[in-house]
Order: structure tokens, then sequence, then C-alpha cells
């Protein structure tokens, strides 16, 4: 992937595709805005899903022994992976153990970040997205731009196209006559996906919470897919982040209620599915898989869980409200920032689980605006900006930025010399006063010769769309003084 600032500007050129952003979130966010709005206790739901999660991380050792614990009691066998590739190659084991060379999938964005489709493909075994989105993505041989909805880039039509070009190649072919109504298109899909959940042998699925106390295993969706995947093959495999760990199971009181207003403005999700272990039938008749396998991913996890500032990234419960309120992500999409995880929390995810040392996850910290949206209506309270500007530090600065612990010195990205150098004058200025207060009167003095363009290419498209300040006639020490007389 190139750097952000390069596929961000062939992105923005791309007007169908902003204007199906622009429809998309600007409808979800507004629903959010609404459902959130119900509840008079939100901020304190807020504080209770931020602290519950701090507590988590602190200890995360202890909860994952645990959890651990309550799975295999409860008839579950625990993988530990600790990168992309070794979860890769215990699930593909897992899946070649039981003869079987083709998997359904619950949407999961774990096992999108180890690339678990392509190293299943490697080995003989075809892997189906069951959820819509994902359906639709890969049909299309495209990439998810979204965390919540992976093809929010596409319309209605583009996904009739899809259906009825790509459909028959992976089994039953859409209707010749399909229009883009949404029934037809969830019709379609149906049909397709059908006949798909009642061969299927084994199931991939991933996690949204993970209950330490009992080993149970929580996955909320919203269109009855995963509940299909969950329960009618023999074999279940979950791929989940250790991130995503709870205490106990009266937490999960805060994030059911968090999760729907927060990602699909709902007051309660439509399908939540709980399982620990085999169940009580333990797969005896039929009732749930005979087998259940849970690979507890790091890959990244534990490094980013070392450093202070960026450790809540590991807080996010992944409901995207923070895509659907970003400027950035609006005009430049999901594929721009060549991750899983796109928007402002994959602007500071992406660069902690991989590291800064390529391009793309060098530049992905400066993916903003720094405005906090996304941290205003974050959940969890991640204070997303904070952790940018920490990050863009530590690009800057040289390291730490490998999973190996390896300082590597980088080159700060093209464009950020003009920032550095500000920077580097307003650090004189502000330990100068007397400079400072020359200048300020100098500025005075001189305003009416004050630019409207700022000089340079990057100035110039910088002011075409904004103003610069106006230089007031006196600066604020001086009316102090002539206002007060000099007194502090």
């Amino acid at each position: 992937m190139p750097a952000f600032p390069a596929a961000a500007r062939e992105a923005v050129r791309d007007d169908t595709l902003r204007a199906n952003l622009r429809h998309a979130t600007h409808t979800i966010r507004d629903k959010r805005a609404r459902a959130v709005a119900e509840l008079a206790d939100w901020d304190r739901l807020r504080e209770a899903g931020r602290a519950v999660k701090d507590h988590t991380l602190r200890h995360l050792d202890h909860y994952l022994l645990r959890l651990e614990e309550a799975v295999t009691a409860a008839g579950g066998t625990v993988h530990w992976a600790a990168d992309a590739a070794e979860a890769n190659r215990i699930v593909t084991g897992l899946v070649l153990a039981t003869g079987e060379r083709e998997v359904v999938k619950v949407k999961s964005m774990a096992t999108q970040e180890i690339g678990l489709n392509e190293a299943l493909e490697a080995a003989g075994i075809a892997a189906y997205e069951t959820d819509l989105a994902e359906l639709i993505v890969q049909l299309g041989h495209d990439r998810p731009s979204h965390i919540l909805v992976p093809a929010i880039h596409r319309n209605r039509g583009e996904i009739r196209d899809i259906f009825r070009t790509r459909m028959g190649d992976w089994g039953r072919p859409a209707p010749e006559d399909l229009d883009d109504t949404p029934a037809a298109l969830a019709e379609a899909a149906r049909l397709h996906l059908r006949e798909k959940f009642l061969r299927a042998r084994v199931a991939v699925s991933g996690a949204n919470f993970m209950v330490a106390e009992t080993g149970t295993m929580v996955v909320l969706e919203s269109e009855g897919n995963g509940r299909m995947c969950l329960t009618l093959p023999e074999t279940l495999i979950s791929v989940v982040g250790i991130e995503k760990v709870v205490p106990t199971f009266r937490d999960l009181e805060i994030f059911l209620q968090t999760l729907p207003r927060s990602s699909t403005a709902e007051r309660m999700n439509p399908y939540t599915t709980m399982w620990t272990g085999l169940g009580p039938s333990k797969g005896a008749d039929g009732d749930g898989p005979s087998a259940f396998h849970l690979v507890l991913l790091d890959n990244g996890r534990t490094d980013t869980l070392a450093d202070e500032v960026g450790r809540q990234a590991l807080r996010c419960i992944r409901c995207s409200a923070c895509l659907n309120v970003c400027p950035v992500y609006e005009r430049a999409g999901g594929h721009a920032y060549g991750s899983v995880y796109p928007g402002p929390i994959g602007a500071i995810l992406s660069p902690q689980l991989r590291g800064t040392a390529s391009e793309i996850d060098a530049t992905l910290p400066y993916a903003s605006t720094l405005c906090g949206a996304c941290y205003e209506v974050c959940p969890v309270a991640i204070d997303i900006p904070e952790v940018l500007v920490h990050l863009r530090e530590r690009v800057v600065q040289g390291g730490p930025v490998t999973r190996e612990g390896i300082r590597v010195r980088i080159r700060p990205a093209t464009g950020h010399a003009a920032e550095r150098a500000a920077m580097r004058g307003a650090r004189l200025l502000l330990d100068h006063p007397g400079v400072l207060r020359r200048a300020e009167r100098v500025l005075a003095r001189t305003r009416r010769f004050r630019p409207h363009r700022l000089p340079g290419a990057a100035g110039r498209a910088w002011t075409d769309t904004r103003d610069l300040p106006p230089i007031p006639a006196e600066s604020f020490r001086d009316w102090w003084t002539r206002e007060r007389g000099g007194t502090r």
C-alpha cells in the first residue's frame, strides 16, 4: 500500500465513492445520535465501559488464564497464537484434521487482520463469508472499507452487478432478472448462503467479548448468519484477540447497551449469540458443535499493551462510531488506510499492531485533523487524538517501531518538513518571552500587509478553503498593560 496521503489523494477523486460514503456515514451517525440521546446515563455507561476495559488490560495475564481454565472445563480447547502466521497455521491444521475442504465464516476482523482466508485458500480450503456486506466484498474481489459495513463504498446498483456476474462462481447464481431493491438483493444472498449453511461442517468465527469468569464467547450481529454458523456446523473455531476478554458475565450489561447504540443505532442487538464450550448437550444430539476451539491471538497486542498512552486503543469494541464522524474518513474512505482497521481507530491501532516500519503505517498517525469528534462518540472513551499525537512523536523520533522491539530509524513522511520547521520556530518564541513580545508588536504594526494566501503549493492548497486569521491591532500583552497598568 502507498502512504496514506497518496492513497487518499486518489480516493477523493472518485465522486461515486465520496457520494456513497457521505450518504452512509451521515445516515448512521444521525441515527446513532438519536439512540444515544435516549439514555440519561450514557456518560456513566461510557465511563463504566472504560473502567472495565482498563482494569482488564492491567490484569490481562490473570484474566486470560482464567478464561483458558473456564473454556477447557466446558469442553473447549484453547490455542495460543503469538502472531498471524501461527494463528493461520493452527486454524488450517484444525480444518484439515476434520477432512473438510470448506468453511463458513462469521464476520471477523481478527481473521481479516491475519489474512486467514488467503492462508486457507493456499491449503486448498474454501472460506465462504456469510455476512451480507462481507459476501459483497468477497464476490467483488474487493477489500473491506468500514468496520461495521465493509461494503459501505458500494451502492445498490454496484451490488446488483456484482451478484449477477460473480455469485454463480461461488455457488448458487443470482436470478437473471435481479434488480437493485434491498429486498431482492437480500433474497438473492439468502438463497445463495442457505446452501452453504446446510452443507458446512466447519465454521470460523471471531467474538465481540469473552467472559473470563465462565468461558463464554459472545457474538453480536444483525442478520442471523452468525447464529447459523455458530450452531449448525460440527466444528467451531473462534479466532479472538486477547484484548476482547472481560472479567465477569455481569460486565456484559454495559457493553450490550453501548455497542448496539454506537454501531447500528439500535436499542438492542438483533442477534446476540453466547456459547460456553460445547454447551450442555456436548453436541450429542446435534445441538451445537461437537468440537470447539478458541485461538487466542496476540499479533502485536502485548507490545501495544506496554505503551502507557497507546494501550487505550485496545479498549476498542469495534463499534465504528469514530469512522462515521471523521471528516477524513468520509472523504478518503477505508481503503486509503491500508488496513482492515480503517478510520481514526485504525490510524492508532494498525501502527501499533504492525509497527511503523512501512510507509503506510508511518503516515497513518497523520491521517487526522485532530478535531476530537472521534473521542466524543467513543463508547469506551478512547482519546484517539492523544494517541495520534503520541504516535506522530514516535514516528519522528524513530522508534520503537517493530513488534520485535527493534528500534528502526524512520524517515519522516514527505510533507512534514514545514510542520517541523514551524514547531521549531514556535518553540524558540515561547522559550524567549522578550522575542515573542517583539514579534507580536512587529506583526501588529505590519498587519495591513498580511497575505491572504500562504506561499508554496501546500500553503496555497490550504488557504484555498480557509481564511488566515486577522492580526489584531495590539497584542494581548499590550492590551493588558494598557487596561490594567501592568498588574498581573
